[in-house]
């Protein structure tokens, strides 16, 4: 595996390898690897000729009270990892490459980027949609690969392929979860061994919501109700948002109608820490 710390050294090498006819696959991380992260790797390694990673904790995307500051970084460990799945190249990047000083460039994606986490967060999306619109341009790829727990920044991320015309194939695949069903996150180290174990009322309410669902109820009203009842059973949980929408956009509706998917979204906050999660259901 190569280790890429140069825009103009990466630009290079994904033009060299697309002028030799290679498919070349995108990992956009945070770095932090988890078995997540390792699983996208590892299909990427199987879709493409040639895979690159890129590792960078993208300040942007956080606001002034987030953790951007003590976000967990371990660069060796990653570059081990990430060299043991067969990643052929890791682009690690510094804040002056990505953002020189004279940068005054954002990408603004309305409506989908809005609500939920853009209201929770409202720079994130942008920051999100600039910087994986600079990898797209950095590292040319024929795929790129996300995983589901970001479920909104995936349609955030589609909105802009199709909008800026960007010739790139986006998969989204499963959320990686623990044995016990938490969704993998590096933010997760954060969680004392006590709220690590209560955590799992995310999982349960997202498991017994689609449960829900499948038995009949159509209505939104009394889905959310239920998901925010059951989250409440843990007392130092609080609820940023639990809601059941339209996959395909987020649309609210006061109710689904038979083959509508649903996204079931939740974002709370365990002392500090804050965890977000979903799942889809097709409606019967």
């Amino acid at each position: 595996m190569e280790l890429i710390k140069s825009i103009v050294e990466m630009q290079k090498i994904s033009n060299d390898l697309r002028y030799n006819g290679l498919k070349i696959a995108l990992v956009p991380t945070m770095g932090y690897f988890h078995e997540g992260h390792l699983s996208l790797m590892r299909y990427a390694r199987e879709k493409a000729h040639k895979v690159i990673t890129s590792l960078y904790v993208n300040p942007t995307q956080f606001a002034q009270n987030e953790d951007f500051s003590k976000y967990p970084r371990d660069i060796n460990r990653d570059f081990r990892l990430a060299d043991e799945t067969g990643i052929d190249y890791l682009f690690l990047p510094s804040n002056e490459e990505m953002y020189p000083p004279e940068f005054n460039t954002f990408i603004n994606i309305k409506g989908i980027s809005e609500k939920f986490e853009g209201k929770s967060r409202p720079t994130h999306f942008n920051g999100v949609a600039t910087i994986v619109a600079k990898l797209f341009n950095i590292t040319h790829p024929h795929i790129a690969i996300f995983g589901q727990k970001d479920y909104q920044q995936t349609l955030v991320i589609k909105q802009l392929v199709k909008d800026l015309n960007f010739d790139i194939e986006i998969i989204v695949l499963p959320t990686f979860r623990e044995h016990d069903g938490l969704a993998m996150s590096s933010r997760n180290v954060y969680l004392s061994e006590d709220l690590r174990t209560k955590a799992t009322i995310i999982f349960e309410t997202l498991t017994k919501a689609k449960d829900l669902i499948i038995a009949g109820e159509k209505n939104a009203h009394k889905i959310i109700e239920f998901m925010r009842n059951n989250l409440e059973r843990v007392r130092e949980l609080r609820i940023d948002y639990a809601v059941a929408v339209c996959a395909e956009n987020l649309e609210e509706k006061p109710d689904f109608e038979s083959n509508d998917k649903v996204a079931l979204l939740i974002a709370a906050y365990l002392g500090s820490t804050r965890l977000i999660d979903n799942m889809l259901v097709n409606v019967p």
